[in-house]
C-alpha cells in the first residue's frame, strides 16, 4: 500500500500520487455530482444587480456562491470528492493546502462524512479563515511564506503519513462539484451571453467551461490579478512553468503554479482571459459593497473588475458574475474601502 503514497511524475510543478486522475470531467459527471451534492448543500441564488445592470447597460446577474455554508463556491467540490471517497482513505484522513476556501471546503465535507482533515496554510494566512478551519475540526498547520510553500510541505506530509492528499486543482471530482453551479444557472437562464470567472487554480472557470461553455453559446472569460498571472500565462503561452513570485491583495488567486488539469480545460474552453489591476480589484470590492451591500473577497472582485472594464462591450448582453467568496479579513476589508476611489 505504501506505493500508493509515493509521488509519481507530474505534468506541472506540483506533486501527484497514484490515486490522482487527470481525466477532465464531463457534463455527465457534473450531473452525477449535482445529485450527490444536493443532498448536502442548497442551490445558490442567481440575482440581478440593478446597479451594475444600469452602469453596463446589460442584464448583470450575480451567482451568490457566498451563500453556501463555508461562504465560498469550493465546498461544492469538497462535498463531491469526500462523498465518493474510497474507503481506504477514511482512517488516515485527508490533507490539503489552501489559502482558506479550498481548505474550508475539505474541512466542511470531512466533518459531514466523519473523515479527519489536515490543512496547510501560509504562516500569514487570513486569520478568519484559519479560525473557520479550526472551528470545522481540521488540524491546521501554518507553514511557509505563501500558498505554494505550504502546499509543498503538505505534499511531503502526505507521503510521511500515508494519507490522501487533496490537490487544489488536479482532482476531477472537485472540478465536477464546482461545475454544478453552471447547471444551476442553465436551469434558470439558458440565455446567458457571457460569464466572467475569477481564476486562482482555475477550478471554477473549468467548471463553467464544462457546463455553460460546452452546452450553450455563452462565452466563459477567465480573470486573474495582474500581480498573480500564473494561469493567464499558462493559457496564453501554453506553459505550466511556475512564476517566481506573485503580488496581489487577492490571496484567493495568489498561486505561483498553474495546475495541469484545469489549465487543459481552460485552454480548450475559455473564450478570453483578462488581467485586472490591484486598484481595479480594490474599487470592485468597494463598489459592490456600496451598491449591493455584498461583502466579497479580492479574488471574487477580479470578475466584477473585469466586467466594469469591459464597459460598452457588454451592452445588451446577459452577463453572469460569480460571487465566489465572502471570506475577507475585516481589517483588509476596511482598508480596501478606505483606499478605494469609488
Amino acid at each position: 500500500m505504501a506505493g500508493r503514497y509515493e509521488p509519481i511524475d507530474s505534468p506541472d510543478e506540483t506533486t501527484l500520487f497514484p490515486y490522482h486522475d487527470l481525466t477532465p470531467p464531463t457534463v455527465a459527471t457534473v450531473a452525477r455530482a449535482r445529485q450527490r451534492i444536493r443532498q448536502h448543500l442548497p442551490e445558490t441564488p442567481l440575482v440581478r444587480s440593478e446597479a451594475l445592470s444600469e452602469a453596463l447597460d446589460a442584464d448583470v446577474l450575480l451567482k451568490r456562491e457566498d451563500t453556501l455554508p463555508t461562504g465560498a463556491f469550493k465546498v461544492r467540490g469538497g462535498v463531491n470528492l469526500v462523498a465518493s471517497l474510497d474507503e481506504e482513505f477514511h482512517d488516515a484522513g485527508l490533507l490539503a493546502a489552501s489559502t482558506g476556501n479550498h481548505g474550508q471546503s475539505i474541512a466542511w465535507a470531512g466533518r459531514e462524512f466523519d473523515v479527519p482533515v489536515t490543512i496547510g496554510v501560509p504562516e500569514e494566512a487570513n486569520a478568519g479563515k484559519v479560525g473557520a478551519l479550526e472551528q470545522l475540526g481540521a488540524e491546521v498547520i501554518q507553514y511557509g511564506e505563501d500558498y505554494d510553500e505550504a502546499r509543498e510541505h503538505i505534499e511531503d506530509l502526505a507521503t510521511q503519513r500515508e494519507a490522501r492528499y487533496v490537490h487544489s486543482g488536479n482532482e476531477p471530482k472537485l472540478l465536477a462539484g464546482v461545475g454544478t453551479a453552471g447547471l444551476e444557472i442553465l436551469d434558470e437562464r439558458p440565455d446567458v451571453d457571457r460569464v466572467f470567472c475569477p481564476v486562482g487554480g482555475g477550478t471554477a472557470a473549468a467548471g463553467y467551461c464544462t457546463t455553460l461553455g460546452a452546452m450553450t453559446d455563452a462565452d466563459v472569460v477567465g480573470v486573474q490579478a495582474a500581480g498573480a498571472p500564473a494561469v493567464y500565462r499558462a493559457w496564453q503561452d501554453e506553459t505550466l512553468d511556475a512564476l517566481d513570485s506573485v503580488d496581489t491583495i487577492a490571496e484567493g488567486v495568489a498561486t505561483r503554479v498553474p495546475f495541469a488539469l484545469p489549465t487543459e480545460i481552460l485552454q480548450a474552453g475559455l473564450a478570453d482571459f483578462r488581467l485586472v489591476s490591484e486598484d481595479a480589484i480594490t474599487d470592485a470590492v468597494a463598489r459592490l459593497f456600496e451598491t449591493d451591500r455584498i461583502v466579497m473577497e479580492g479574488a471574487c472582485a477580479t470578475a466584477v473588475a473585469a466586467a466594469i472594464q469591459a464597459g460598452d462591450e457588454l451592452r445588451g448582453e446577459t452577463v453572469v458574475l460569480p460571487i465566489s467568496g465572502r471570506n475577507i479579513d475585516r481589517e483588509k476589508f476596511d482598508r480596501l474601502l478606505a483606499e478605494s476611489e469609488y
